[in-house]
């Protein structure tokens, strides 16, 4: 048991981030999945569809990301919007590769497989997006330096 404990503490901080972030990408993905599927049932491209939707759950995870998810974690101000949102395209073009792939190269609009090709391609990009907010977006904390060693003597016993 000792173990799963050790484990727990040593990626705690980890597991909490990625479980909100799971959360707040859950909305996002609600927001993109549904409205893809909403502006295509309406004669919208898949590819625009996706564009326009992922849009919104961007701004979505946004908010959701910098003021929860990671909030306990160095703001940058402007830095820290551009590269969320250079990153956010990125994730982007990654589901546009999935999903253009199904529609474009397959040839399939309809039905099921191009649901599968935005599912995949929403899983991949959020694992970039996950990965690379962590480590550019949102830094972890500088570590504390450790405090300064300081010998002690016992005053009783000859130096």
């Amino acid at each position: 048991m000792s173990i799963v404990r050790d484990l727990y503490l040593r990626y705690r901080q980890l597991i909490h981030e990625g479980l909100k972030f799971c959360v707040v990408g859950g909305g996002g993905v609600i927001i993109t999945d549904g409205g893809t599927n909403l502006l295509v049932h309406v004669g919208l491209d898949w590819l625009v569809a996706n564009v326009i939707a992922t849009a919104a759950a961007i701004a979505f995870t946004f908010a959701g990301s910098r003021y929860w998810t990671f909030r306990h974690r160095a703001k940058a101000g402007r830095r820290e919007n551009a590269l969320f949102w250079v990153l956010a395209v990125v994730g982007l073009l990654i589901q546009l590769a999935c999903l253009g792939f199904v529609t474009k190269v397959l040839g399939d609009t309809k039905g099921v497989l191009p649901n599968v090709g935005l599912l995949v391609g929403i899983i991949v990009a959020t694992l970039f997006r996950f990965w690379s907010y962590r480590k550019w977006v949102w830094t972890a904390p500088p570590a504390a330096a450790p405090p300064p060693r300081v010998l002690v003597t016992d005053p009783a016993s000859p130096e």
